[in-house]
């Protein structure tokens, strides 16, 4: 059981977890032991909220495929139950992720101080410029 709030908690049997040999250089026991974890997470058919299914459709992340399902793959630690709980922790800060408030940008506009001090800056800049140059007789 994924608790994702106090109301919204995904169930196990909607997360389908399979062990698969983790990709990439190892030694001698990388070949033989099924350490990474794959994760798949069918979000139209699962129980979450409708407003969680949405904003999970409306993300353009590529861990999401065309299906709507939710593919994480997790091979980061050498252990088969460390992996499993980081593709959990991985799925549960995606979605909630999705359901957080967009914030609303407030056009700003920059101060005549900060103006005026870019100006002077630029001005200086171009002094010590011109300091460099040869000297014309």
């Amino acid at each position: 059981m994924l608790k994702l709030s106090n109301a919204v908690q995904i169930a196990d049997w909607e997360i389908e977890i399979t062990a698969i040999r983790a990709q990439g250089a190892g030694g001698q026991h990388v070949n033989k032991v099924s350490s990474a974890i794959h994760l798949r997470f069918d979000i139209k058919h699962s129980s979450l909220p409708a407003y969680y299914k949405e904003r999970l459709l409306q993300l353009s992340d590529q861990r999401i495929t065309k299906d709507h399902v939710i593919i994480i793959k997790a091979q980061q630690f050498r252990t088969q139950e460390k992996n499993k709980a980081a593709a959990l922790q991985r799925l549960k800060d995606l979605i909630l992720a999705a359901i957080a408030p967009v914030k609303k940008r407030r056009a700003t506009k920059a101060s005549y101080g900060s103006k005026r001090r870019r100006m002077d800056k630029k001005t200086q800049r171009g002094q010590t410029k011109k300091l460099r140059r040869k000297i014309d007789f």
